[in-house]
C-alpha cells in the first residue's frame, strides 16, 4: 500500500464485515462495554458500517442482514505512512474510521464476539421501534 508516495507498514490482512450504520453503531457500543472492538469503518454516506475481523472469516459468514467479504490481503497500515504513528489509511476507498486501529481494543474484532453483538443490537433496534 503507498499513501502520499511513501510505502506504509505491511497491511495486517484482514476480511470485512459490513452492516448498516443503525445496527452496527448499537454493536460498537455494545463491544465497546463489553469484550472490546476492533477497527471500525464508516462509508462516505454513513450508510454502512465495517468492522475488521480476521482473514478467513468471510468463509463462514452466514449473518442475515450483513455481509463478510474478503479483502484478499489488503488491510490496514498500522502505525501510519511509514510507521511514524499517525493514522493508518483505511483499506477502503471513499470510507473513514469510526474507531480507527490505534483506538481500538484489537487489531481485528472476534467474529463470535461480533455475531453475538449484531444480534443483540439487532434485538434492541426491534424493542425500540415497537416502542414507537
Amino acid at each position: 500500500m503507498v499513501t502520499g508516495g511513501a510505502a506504509a507498514v505491511p497491511a495486517q490482512p484482514c476480511d470485512l464485515v459490513t452492516v448498516p450504520a443503525r445496527q452496527g453503531l448499537e454493536a460498537v457500543d455494545i463491544l465497546r462495554l463489553r469484550d472490546g472492538v476492533g477497527p471500525v469503518l464508516h462509508d462516505g454516506t454513513c450508510d454502512t458500517l465495517g468492522f475488521l475481523v480476521p482473514p478467513g472469516t468471510a468463509d463462514g459468514w452466514d449473518v442475515p442482514g450483513s455481509a463478510c467479504t474478503q479483502t484478499y490481503g489488503r488491510g490496514v497500515a498500522l502505525g501510519g505512512p511509514g510507521g511514524d504513528g499517525t493514522a493508518a489509511e483505511p483499506p477502503v476507498t471513499g470510507t473513514g474510521w469510526l474507531v480507527p486501529p490505534e483506538g481500538a481494543g484489537a487489531a481485528a474484532t472476534d467474529p463470535v464476539v461480533l455475531r453475538a453483538a449484531l444480534g443483540e443490537a439487532a434485538r434492541t433496534i426491534e424493542a425500540v421501534d415497537r416502542c414507537q
